[in-house]
């Protein structure tokens, strides 16, 4: 692809309109997370279009068996199990990597042109560099990678020639609506949440709380820790962070506002007060595809959304005092270095020790607070910075625990 052939929004890391990528048809496809939610919706769409694209490698953490079923079926030659279990890699007619390098193993193999980006928390943070780096397209479902590791992201992006586009909703939509549009003329992006599936809950009943209701979403399929982070709103705040680096926008140029309908996924507002919005049916497999395939587009195995059944559209302002985690995340952005990294790993133990019965739900975000007010301040110039600075931030979220 090369560095001088990308061409990008703005001061962002997603492509311009006009940008297309380097390679034939159909093109090579693997998917990190290919067990999970977001990775088994991306091969449907991968199986949908076999004129266009080809699942080439798939990697997983410990699911051997669904791992090895997946690539029966979509035909994939390379696995990789970055956590195998005693019985090790299945056998079959593949190649399988195996152990911490598996996931970069998979993202850099011979054939790939789009790595899938699917695993939960910063596992993939190296291969998502490494892919970059060889100027590979990325479509991004994996929020820790870019809030965590954005400075090298980006770098690697700069250098390697290679773009992100994103997977999530939200960004999918501010990608359609900004593509068309230069970065003088926007004034702002506006994110739409849910609201998760305690929106009008009050604080008596937030403590009360049980993990079982906080994975349960009102509108999205998601895996567990992306669904409790949607519950608390955590999620909104590192899809705001994204929205800072995919699109090179100003903290003061990404607002929040409650939509419980989620069928606009976000909006742009021009300098001259126009509103653009994208709206869409809520299945994962519209934003995959779009990612898989862009710039082209194609039949989807998604519902067209229906406008008259959908019925009325709603928006609110976030509560922002009953859910403080949009506000910690906006704050750890400003921050900046090593403290965004810090967020999401005080976040992960919290919402671990939510689960297990040991902290109330309105405690999630009082944890994450403590811990990232004793953030040191330091930059991110290697991935190995970005796992010391979890590594810290977990020990103080399970010092901030102590006993519970």
């Amino acid at each position: 692809m090369g560095v001088s052939r990308v061409r990008r929004w703005g001061r962002g890391l997603v492509p311009a309109a006009g940008w297309r990528p380097a390679v034939g048809q159909p093109r090579g496809v693997a998917i990190l997370g290919a067990t999970g939610s977001v990775g088994r919706q991306a091969l449907e769409v991968v199986a949908r279009h076999p004129d266009r694209l080809v699942a080439v490698a798939l990697a997983a953490g410990a699911d051997s068996e669904g791992l090895a079923e997946l690539a029966r079926r979509y035909g994939a030659r390379l696995l990789g199990l970055s956590r195998p279990g005693p019985a090790g890699a299945p056998a079959g007619p593949w190649r399988c990597a195996s152990g911490p390098g598996a996931l970069e193993a998979v993202a850099t193999a011979e054939g790939v042109d789009v790595v899938v980006a699917a695993t939960p928390g910063l596992a993939a943070l190296r291969a998502v560099v490494a892919a970059l780096a060889m100027g590979r397209v990325v479509a991004l479902a994996n929020k820790e990678v870019l809030v965590a590791g954005g400075e090298l992201v980006a770098r690697a992006a700069r250098q390697g020639g290679g773009v992100l586009v994103p997977v999530d909703s939200e960004h999918v939509a501010l990608h359609q609506c900004l593509r068309g549009e230069r970065p003088e003329a926007v004034a702002r992006v506006v994110l739409t949440a849910s609201g998760g599936p305690f929106l009008r809950h009050d604080a008596q009943a937030l403590a009360r709380v049980r993990p079982e209701e906080a994975l349960r979403h009102p509108r999205w399929q998601m895996g567990p820790l992306n669904t409790l982070n949607s519950a608390t709103l955590m999620n909104k705040g590192f899809e705001v962070l994204e929205a800072q680096r995919l699109f090179g926008l100003r903290p003061e140029q990404v607002a929040v506002v409650v939509h419980p309908e989620s069928l606009v996924h976000s909006l742009v507002e021009l300098v001259d007060g126009t509103l653009l919005a994208q709206l869409g049916s809520t299945d994962m497999r519209l934003p995959v595809q779009y990612a898989l395939l862009y710039p082209d587009r194609a039949p989807s195995l998604a519902a067209p959304l229906d406008l008259a059944a959908a019925g009325r559209l709603t928006f609110e302002p976030v509560r922002r005092q009953a859910f403080p985690s949009l506000s910690l995340a906006e704050a750890a952005g400003k921050m900046g270095g090593t403290a965004p990294a810090v967020l999401v790993a005080a976040n992960e133990e919290a919402v671990a020790a939510f689960v297990a019965g040991r902290l109330p739900f309105p405690d999630i975000p009082r944890v994450v607070e403590d811990v990232l007010a004793r953030t040191p301040r330091a930059a991110v110039e290697t991935v190995e910075d970005v796992e010391a600075a979890d590594a810290w931030a977990r020990r103080e979220a399970r010092a901030a625990l102590g006993g519970r």
